[in-house]
């Protein structure tokens, strides 16, 4: 990463967009502390990032990205409870408050009928909502999600980006690296793009996706298209260089 500005907000939706290894990833992962940077700072609620202890700063922003080493015996219950360690610590008992935290996650993303389902018995659909679950056990006030959208159906990502809403709405602040282009410029009110480490744009998903710096960085050209019936904004990707038949 280099020269990254970025400032997110009090119940903002960001999606991250950018091509592979533009750095997404890293830059989620320094967010959430998890990646000290080498050369300028984080802040979060204007104090450095790295001044944070570790517990306050877990109760203070969840990730929740696609890999997952869970052991596959543990139910889908539990998984979702150890969201909860960051308000009591691995060796005080859970309470009342927890375990109303979890249903309220296993409740919003729509796994509460897998709630006693070992890990290793779940698609992996199922297993991304079990994390965003355990992400919104924790109460976070930043969520940062790494391809949340990765393994799910249609129907699933509606549902999950619905959930992300309502979350939002709280005054959580969401940023989410999404792949899918006209998927993030539908959910999110504010992209970022990212290439080679830079941050390239931030704004609005059409400025930014209409933008030649979005052309430059996936190396397409990219239109978009309202349609009249519904104002909704149609993206087209066509190759900046089309193919020559021989």
């Amino acid at each position: 990463l280099h020269g990254v500005d970025l400032t997110l907000g009090h119940g903002e939706g960001i999606a991250l967009v950018g091509p592979n290894a533009a750095g997404k990833s890293t830059l989620v992962r320094t967010l959430a502390g998890l990646l000290r940077p080498r050369r300028g700072t984080v802040r979060l609620k204007g104090r450095f990032l790295s001044d944070w202890p570790r517990e306050a700063l877990a109760r203070t922003v969840a990730l929740v990205t696609p890999e997952d080493e869970a052991p596959p015996m543990l139910t889908v219950a539990d998984r979702v409870m150890l969201g909860r360690y960051p308000h009591r610590g691995p060796l005080r008992p859970f309470t009342r408050e927890d375990e109303d935290a979890v249903a309220r996650a296993l409740r919003q993303t729509g796994i509460e009928p897998l709630s006693g389902r070992r890990l290793g018995t779940l698609s992996a659909g199922e297993r991304q909502l079990v994390l965003l679950a355990r992400g919104l056990a924790q109460e976070p006030e930043v969520l940062l999600l790494d391809e949340p959208a990765a393994h799910l159906d249609i129907g699933h990502q509606l549902q999950l980006f619905r959930v992300v809403d309502q979350v939002r709405q709280c005054g959580v602040c969401v940023l989410a690296v999404i792949h899918d282009l006209q998927r993030a410029a539908a959910w999110a009110p504010r992209m970022a793009l990212l290439h080679e480490g830079r941050l390239v744009a931030d704004g609005r998903p059409r400025e930014v996706l209409v933008g030649e710096a979005a052309s430059r960085s996936f190396g397409v050209a990219i239109r978009a298209h309202e349609v009249p019936q519904t104002a909704e904004v149609v993206f087209r990707f066509l190759d900046r260089e089309p193919a020559r038949v021989r």
